[in-house]
């Protein structure tokens, strides 16, 4: 099955808080609308949240001003915070965030996609006096594969001499 049907579903602040289900990230298309009167149930809501990788928030300047409570709470609680618009597909870029406090992702520290994704993949080896013919081909002096590497903190494709 490669495909899933459009879901929307919809609660009041009272039920969100009680249905500790209710406050994880379902990945797919479905969205949880939670009415709410004041300003003290969206923060409550936000308290609630499990980490997650988005939140949007449709607000005027002054809104943002007035509320930045509001938003130091998903500071914590997501992965990119979307203000006047609705998350994107997501773009390979080295700007885009891609995750989010657990359980939205394992580590929050690492993004699953942009520039910055490579990182959840590596894990750095120092070979501490090898012999050049020792190392791995990338790591070589010659730079056979005349890849680009950083040297002295900068970068370049150059052999070392």
């Amino acid at each position: 099955l490669t495909q899933a049907a459009c879901v929307m579903f919809k609660t009041d602040v009272k039920t969100f808080v009680a249905q500790p289900h209710l406050h994880r990230e379902v990945c797919g298309p479905t969205s949880l609308v939670i009415e709410a009167d004041t300003v003290d149930d969206l923060e409550r809501i936000a308290r609630n949240l499990e980490g997650h990788l988005t939140a949007t928030v449709h607000a005027t300047p002054e809104d943002l001003q007035n509320h930045q409570t509001l938003i130091r709470i998903l500071e914590r609680k997501v992965g990119r915070i979307v203000i006047n618009s609705f998350p994107t597909g997501v773009e390979v870029a080295h700007a885009t965030q891609h995750g989010g406090p657990f359980p939205a992702t394992l580590d929050g520290h690492w993004t699953s996609i942009g520039s910055a994704s490579i990182f959840r993949f590596v894990r750095p080896v120092c070979y501490q006096g090898f012999p050049d013919e020792a190392l791995p081909v990338e790591l070589r002096n010659a730079n056979p594969r005349s890849i680009w590497r950083k040297v002295d903190g900068e970068m370049t494709k150059e052999a070392m001499r």
